[in-house]
This record gives structure tokens, sequence and C-alpha cells, in this order.
């Protein structure tokens, strides 16, 4: 990873890159991803949206596609430890 820490890391791998890219991201970070022939002629395929919220001790984290939620996990803020749901 980056020398910058984030609650949200993406790490991102294609075939026109030399090596690994990554980046982070606090809150929330969206990923909408195209199809098609040229960045002209493309369709939307996907919306990928992760988020961060606080709610009282704990910190939720909510993997979501095309908005449905498809994952979710928990972490107790001082324990820094996952709950499970």
């Amino acid at each position: 990873m980056g020398c910058r820490q984030y609650p949200i890391w993406i790490d991102v791998e294609a075939c026109i890159y030399q090596s690994k890219k990554s980046y982070g991201a606090k809150d929330t970070n969206t990923q909408r991803i195209y199809v098609g022939t040229s960045s002209k002629n493309s369709h939307l395929l996907a919306e990928v949206i992760t988020t961060r919220r606080e709610e009282g001790d704990n910190v939720v984290f909510k993997l979501s596609v095309d908005r449905k939620v498809i994952k979710k996990i928990t972490m107790d803020k001082k324990t820094k430890t996952i709950i499970e749901d």
C-alpha cells in the first residue's frame, strides 16, 4: 500500500498497466464500469460503491453493486476487530 492510510483501499490490476495501481478513499468510493467498443460507444455495465459509516462505537463498511448491498462488515472502533453480523 501507499504511504497514506485510508479506510477504503482499492488495488487495480489491468492489462494496460505494467504494475498494480492503488488508491484510497475516506468514506465513499464509486466505480462505474463501462463496456463497448470505445469511450464514445460505451454502455454502463455496473456501478460498484464502497461506503464507510460510523454507527455509535462501530464502523460499517458496505459493498454495493447497482445499488444492491452484496456484502457488509462491522468493525469495532476500539478493538479494530470485525464483529460477526
